[in-house]
């Protein structure tokens, strides 16, 4: 007796919202509300704020250390990342000083080829005019 076909396609249709999770962008007044809130917390409850906002501690450690550096302003970073250490006119500056060292070294081996072909013709003309004499 044949056995009766039981496969299967398996058809997984994702939710549309967790399909792309984008990076979450905190305004400079949420987290200054964030800090009052931490800081109004007595002991053990900080762990629940921090679950309730979806937090990580470290944030809360990097928000404070901005606030006590820069102030509000330190709160309104506005890209990720570590600021770029070479403006672009000093970037442009090194490239342009790679390129002339480039060109000196490249200028120099012509003149060096120069150079021996003048005295690889002065040879051979001094060769000609000692044939020339005997």
């Amino acid at each position: 007796m044949p056995k009766p076909d039981t496969t299967i396609e398996p058809k997984v249709t994702p939710k549309a919202e967790l399909e792309k999770r984008s990076r979450r962008r905190f305004t400079t007044e949420y987290k200054l509300s964030i800090l009052k809130q931490a800081d109004a917390c007595k002991h053990g409850e900080l762990g629940a704020l921090l679950r309730r906002e979806k937090l990580y501690s470290n944030q809360l450690a990097q928000w404070r250390k901005e606030f006590a550096q820069n102030g509000i302003e330190g709160l309104s970073k506005s890209q990720p990342g570590p600021k770029p250490t070479k403006t672009p006119e000093q970037k442009r500056i090194e490239q342009l000083e790679k390129e002339n060292a480039r060109l000196l070294k490249q200028l120099e081996i012509k003149e060096s080829c120069i150079s021996l072909q003048k005295k690889a013709l002065a040879l051979i003309e001094q060769l000609e005019q000692s044939d020339s004499q005997c």
